[in-house]
């Protein structure tokens, strides 16, 4: 691509989103069918799904109380009465020749979603609207020279599709975007927001223009991106690779792309389709969806605390930094287990450095997710507060007693402690010859030190902890340490 770097910065890209959220529902949308991932194919089928003449849906009432529930927590306005719609096209994996989905009243409206750029910019990007819809089946081209193959088990499984205004600008904005809405439907509960199972995917409408202009270019949408640094990948090739028609005096046509990974590039699948194409009208099997003030607070109240407002908790209430406070959020299980071990200490800010550090790194050691993590919050609690009242030191607590909960996580810290017979119980004369023993061992340290080389109290304090068998406490011991060498000079 023959695009020069400085280009770049006379157009705009006007990128949108439309993001289909699987939803974590145990049946398709409009039958009994399971929608369960990974069965064989053709195994979650019946006539509903094979669109066989005379099989009428029903609608599933948990896709409306999810749909609700995203709805609300992004700020959208519900459509109290709203109905599906026929979408007509005809392709193998659409047995029916038509999807049931929303065009004229979807049920949410507007919203915004805000995300953070690594730069620390912030920007409030705005929804379009939410609409439910089912799925179609799944087309396997690899499996035969001159065939294709159909699997129906995801025909009919329930969607939300989430689309945006045309206001992101760039694929790094897109990924943070994808980012902060697989965060919520994972809080929310009602998607896993695995990318790589088709649980979210993505398909980016592109378009550039000169700066300034307030006319859109033409756009290309990328269908079906499975990740979000594939989503950025496309973004960015395309934006480029639209530059460099312009920028030559060609048309950019309006396709729709695939997008190979590997190769890193978009190639055309088709002429992009017009909403006329599709001859939308009303579903006729499927009564209105009428949704009243109460069942609207019943789903407000159900909602859990949400990212951003445990983001303001965390650094508000419990001064924690930032970092911390992104970390803790980016996933509902940890940020519920970090809540738990501070209902039983105060000290929020070693709670947060133990579920980031010790915790988090056995975990992803093991790939273990905290949701299946065996030690009680209560048992961390303990230890903090051990750590806290100096009964133990951080040695201490992570090499022996947080190492044996984990390989037993049914004993408590108490029991442990009387098992392990350790606690600081080093007394100040013991301390004292300890403190002679290791300054007479190095005393060639003792004089870098008098020289300015205060590193060498790493030293003398592992001398020490080997000499007391780690009983002692680190910070009264370092103070002592400097003391008696104070008194040396």
């Amino acid at each position: 691509m023959d695009v020069i770097l400085y280009k770049l910065e006379q157009y705009e890209p006007v990128i949108g989103l439309e993001v289909h959220v699987q939803l974590a529902t145990a049946s398709k949308a409009f039958c009994s069918d399971s929608a369960q991932f990974g069965n064989l194919p053709n195994q979650n089928i019946s006539t509903v799904s094979l669109g066989l003449p005379g099989a009428l849906p029903l609608s599933n009432e948990k896709i409306i109380s999810y749909a609700v529930k995203l709805g609300l927590a992004i700020n959208c306005q519900i459509n109290k009465y709203n109905f599906f719609d026929r979408k007509n096209y005809f392709y193998a994996d659409l047995p029916k020749g038509y999807q049931i989905t929303q065009d004229n009243r979807p049920i949410c409206i507007g919203g915004s979603l805000s995300i953070k750029l690594a730069d620390g910019t912030e920007k409030e990007i705005i929804l379009n609207r939410i609409h439910m819809e089912e799925d179609a089946g799944k087309s396997i081209h690899d499996m035969d020279d001159q065939y294709s193959y159909i699997d129906l088990n995801r025909a009919g499984v329930p969607l939300l599709e989430v689309v945006t205004e045309p206001m992101i600008s760039s694929g790094e904005e897109a990924a943070a975007y994808l980012v902060e809405l697989r965060k919520l439907v994972r809080y929310l509960g009602i998607c896993d927001g695995n990318m790589e199972e088709g649980s979210m995917r993505c398909d980016a409408n592109i378009s550039i223009r000169k700066k300034g202009d307030k006319t859109l270019g033409n756009r290309c949408e990328v269908k079906n991106l499975n990740s979000i640094k594939n989503v950025q990948k496309a973004i960015e090739y395309e934006i480029a690779r639209q530059i460099d028609l312009v920028e030559k005096g060609e048309k950019i046509s309006q396709n729709t792309l695939n997008f190979d990974a590997v190769t890193g590039k978009t190639t055309p699948l088709r002429s992009k389709e017009m909403a006329n194409d599709y001859r939308y009208f009303p579903e006729p099997d499927l009564l209105p969806i009428q949704i009243s003030d109460a069942y609207l607070e019943e789903i407000k109240a159900s909602l859990p605390a949400l990212p951003q407002q445990l983001f303001i908790k965390f650094t508000r209430e419990f001064l924690l930094p930032n970092y911390d406070a992104d970390f803790l959020t980016t996933d509902k299980a940890m940020s519920d287990y970090y809540l738990e071990i501070v209902k039983h200490t105060q000290d929020y800010k070693l709670a947060s450095n133990w579920v980031m550090g010790p915790i988090k790194s056995y975990l992803n050691e093991n790939q273990i997710s905290f949701l299946d993590f065996k030690i009680p919050a209560l048992e961390i609690a303990e230890i903090i507060n051990l750590i806290n009242a100096q009964k133990v030191n951080h040695h201490q607590a992570k090499d022996q007693l947080f190492n044996g909960l984990i390989k037993n996580p049914e004993l408590k810290v108490k029991e442990l402690l009387k098992e392990l017979d350790f606690g600081v119980q080093v007394v100040e004369a013991d301390l004292d010859s300890y403190i002679d023993a290791t300054l007479n061992k190095f005393p060639d340290k003792v004089k870098e030190y008098h020289h300015g080389k205060k590193g060498v109290l790493g030293l003398f304090m592992g001398e020490l902890m080997k000499l007391s068998k780690g009983k002692i406490n680190p910070k009264t011991t370092n103070a002592l340490i400097i003391k008696k060498l104070e008194s040396l000079k």
